[in-house]
Order: structure tokens, then sequence, then C-alpha cells
């Protein structure tokens, strides 16, 4: 499926992240993703695996807003915009969990669609990470499809693969 992530650089085409004279209003710390900036905060492939891997054990002991501030430092320590959109994803499908407890349907609904949009990019490289992207992205589509089942259902199971 996907390759692992490259330490000597992106394994995607990236968006230029930071300042040059091309781009005068790239501002440093920060990297186009979609139409909008976003923080961009460098982090070595093992210290980005080393978050993932802390924020989805949080996420499995159903510490929802702790793997969202776990996750946060591997979506924003890569200018890889798929792996971004996976780490991104994930925090989302997180959010979602915590308005669902919060009993916040809109809440639920607006993160779960957003996770769905990350995750679909990402999907090529779900198995480079460990995640079952497909498995993942075939519960959010139930739960968007159901409102009901959104806000009633158990958390999404985030369902680990062998590294590719």
């Amino acid at each position: 499926m996907g390759k692992a992530p490259d330490p000597d650089g992106p394994s995607t085409p990236s968006a230029k992240a930071g300042s040059d004279a091309a781009n005068p209003g790239d501002r440093p710390g920060t990297i186009m993703q979609g139409d909008r900036r976003k923080a961009y905060r460098p982090l070595s492939p093992e210290a980005r695996r080393s978050a993932l891997e802390a924020g989805l054990h949080a996420y499995s002991q159903g510490d929802f807003f702790e793997a969202h501030e776990l996750l946060e430092p591997a979506w924003m320590g890569t200018d890889d915009l798929t792996e971004r959109a996976l780490h991104q994803g994930l925090i989302k499908v997180a959010a979602a969990c915590v308005h669902a407890g919060r009993g916040n349907p809109p809440g639920i609904i607006k993160n779960l669609a957003g996770a769905r949009r990350h995750l679909a990019l990402a999907l090529p490289l779900g198995a480079a990470w460990g995640v079952d992207v497909a498995a993942l992205l075939a519960d959010v589509d139930a739960r968007l499809a159901d409102p009901s089942l959104a806000a009633t259902a158990p958390a999404p199971v985030i369902r680990r693969t062998p590294l590719a």
C-alpha cells in the first residue's frame, strides 16, 4: 500500500513551508493545507510516530481529549500533505468523540465530516503508519449516514495493522 515516511523528506508532494521571495505571503512556521495556512513545527519521523502512538493509546483508553492533544504534534510536524491528512483525520475522529461525550450532535457531525475528508486523502498512507484507514472510513461513513448512530454508538474503533 503506502510507503513508510522518508526520514530525508516527504513521501508525497508537499506544500512550501516557511517564507521565501517567490511566495511573499508565506509566514514562517506555517504551511498551506487546502486553502488555509496551518501550523508547521518540523519533527523527525520518529517523533511523529511517537506522537501518533501516544495519541492512539489515549484514544484506546477513552481519553479522547488527550488523544486529540497528543496527535497534534504529529500533524504539525510534517510538510507531507498526505501524512498531515492522516493525523488530522485521526484528530477529528477524537474531537467528534469529545463532542459525543458533551452531548453535542452538531459538533459530532462536523468533526466526522472533516475526519472523512482528511482520511480519504490519507488512505494510501495508512498502512505505513499502522492504521486501517479503510475500516475507519467505513465506520465514519456509517455514522454520517445515520446521525443518531453518530450520537449514541460507542467511539469508532481505530484498528491497527502491521506496518508496511
